[in-house]
């Protein structure tokens, strides 16, 4: 019997490349988004799509249902769908703090305890949870994306010791910069709100750069490496609690953990 894998956040990015590389691996592999349109070409390889908004319970009850329901179990949950919302605090309405939230981490988590009664019966399963290096440091005006990730490592840890009297593994994976459209799309939004008024300049520096390094694409690491080190985590006997991977990821969370907080704000201000 194929063991069954629900990927969300698979219509593009590290989540489609995961998608792609866990089916041919052998797993029965749902993908799962909003805009399922974008994913005909996982359809394409014999890559089941369902549909998926973190925001709303029923779509993420329908999803789990859909899954079971054909399927009948569910042995790898990838919580990989997120987004990064960046604004001076000063800025961003509390309306969008909360869908920050909704998405990184309430949706992710509801997802998860709906998975996770299945998970108890078989006494097996996994959920891989991509958390970020942004989870272990800081940038200016990224706080409510910092405060998410930061959150999901340590929800993730309580969660680790929760479940593994079942035979449920939990894993984190922190990536670094990585080629997907994900910075154009955060610094978009960054000069939208803090782009004019008190923090202007501060960001919209930090915006242009965040752009020109994501369009680029210099330096950054391509998302199949990660789409391979996902897989790892997900398909190895023991795996490892944490997997860091990606542009700048390991000596940036070493340099968090081993210096002080003003000289990692020296460091951190420089390079914005």
């Amino acid at each position: 019997m194929n063991k069954v894998a629900l990927v969300t956040g698979a219509s593009s990015g590290m989540g489609e490349s995961t998608a792609i590389l866990l089916s041919q691996q052998g797993y029965k592999v749902y993908g799962a988004a909003r805009r399922t349109n974008e994913m005909k070409p996982l359809e394409s390889q014999g890559i089941s799509v369902v549909s998926l908004d973190l925001t709303q319970d029923e779509s993420i009850v329908n999803c789990v249902n859909t899954i079971l329901g054909q399927e009948g179990r569910i042995d790898v949950l990838i919580n990989n769908a997120g987004y990064g919302s960046y604004g001076a605090v000063e800025d961003v309405p509390i309306e969008e703090a909360r869908r920050q939230f909704e998405v990184n981490i309430f949706g992710l988590a509801r997802l998860t305890q709906l998975v996770l009664p299945t998970m108890r019966e078989q006494k097996s399963g996994r959920i891989i949870n991509i958390s970020s290096m942004g989870g272990k440091i800081y940038t200016p005006y990224g706080a409510w994306y910092h405060a998410t990730k930061h959150a999901l490592e340590g929800w993730s840890d309580c969660l680790r010791l929760e479940v593994k009297p079942f035979g449920i593994d939990v894993v984190v994976v922190e990536p670094g910069g990585v080629k997907t459209a994900w910075g154009v799309i955060a610094a978009e939004g960054l000069k939208k709100v803090s782009g004019r008024g008190a923090y202007a300049e501060g960001a919209t520096k930090a915006a242009d750069s965040m752009a020109n390094m994501y369009a680029t694409g210099k330096n950054l690491t391509d998302q199949d490496v990660l789409a391979k080190e996902i897989v790892k985590a997900a398909t190895t006997s023991k795996p490892n609690t944490r997997y860091v991977k990606g542009f700048m990821a390991k000596p940036m969370i070493l340099m968090r953990q081993w210096l002080g907080d003003r000289a990692f704000d020296k460091i951190i201000t420089s390079a914005a």
